[in-house]
């Protein structure tokens, strides 16, 4: 016997769309849920489907989505995303607590950078920064400037990572203590630099590169090896460059 299909969302996702951020797909439900973010409503147009990629891919949480997916109508799931997802899973949950999250940032000694996206533009790029940070097990990714790190379609692009590190956004002021390795062309050259634990990676946008202020808080300007008369890297994946070298000089723990 299979479950009845709603005919709209439950009112449960009205009553907490406004203070919650959106998980849009099952893969961004399934991180969020690994790491312990708090879901309170989760809806799909293929129950079925969103619990066999669960025994497929995700068992370990099999149970709890078993227990948060409502089946709603095709036209009900499209009605509270802006862009449907192939597996037709969205939910909300509660965004973690700023304080909390601040004091992880200050907190030394770091066993793990934090990095920092000095006025990012693309909100694809920052999410797929986000994805990379949590994979690596940043201590946090922090944005300057206007980017909203939480908009929806940066937690899209991070696929519910989010949930694995802290995600924060501050004026270079404010940043947390601690080095700040940035990354510039006139830089010394990264492989032979050993990274510490407690820096912050900073990335300037592709675009025009470090902020006045943030290259004034610079202690050391980090170049990566790139052949002549290119301009730049994609962000993510200068990100992702650094990260790798911070953890093969012995940064990162061994996966076993």
């Amino acid at each position: 016997m299979t479950d009845p299909v709603a005919p709209g969302p439950p009112a449960a996702w009205h009553l907490h769309a406004g203070r919650c951020v959106l998980l849009d797909g099952f893969h961004a439900l399934k991180h969020a849920l690994r790491f312990g973010a708090e879901v309170p409503v989760a809806v799909t147009s293929d129950r079925a489907g969103a619990l066999a990629l669960a025994d497929e891919l995700a068992p370990d949480v099999r149970g709890e989505l078993a227990g948060l997916l409502t089946e709603v109508s095709r036209e009900a799931y499209a009605s509270v995303v802006a862009r449907p997802h192939p597996t037709a899973v969205a939910a909300l949950a509660v965004r973690p607590s700023r304080a909390a999250g601040l004091d992880t940032l200050a907190h030394t000694p770091r066993r793990a950078p934090v990095v920092v996206l000095d006025q990012p533009r693309n909100l694809g790029n920052a999410g797929a920064v986000i994805r990379l940070a949590a994979g690596f097990g940043a201590t946090g990714v922090v944005t300057t400037g206007t980017l909203d790190p939480w908009h929806p379609t940066v937690v899209r692009g991070g696929a519910g990572l989010h949930f694995a590190t802290v995600v924060e956004r501050l004026e270079v002021a404010g940043l947390p203590p601690g080095p700040v390795f940035a990354l510039d062309p006139e830089g010394e050259d990264i492989r032979g630099l050993k990274l510490p634990d407690d820096a912050l990676l900073a990335f300037g946008s592709e675009r025009s590169g470090l902020s006045p202020e943030l290259r004034a808080r610079a202690d050391h300007l980090v170049a990566l090896p790139m052949r002549p008369q290119v301009s730049s890297y994609n962000l993510a994946t200068s990100v992702a460059m650094t990260l790798f070298h911070w953890s093969a000089t012995g940064g990162a723990p061994r996966v076993p």
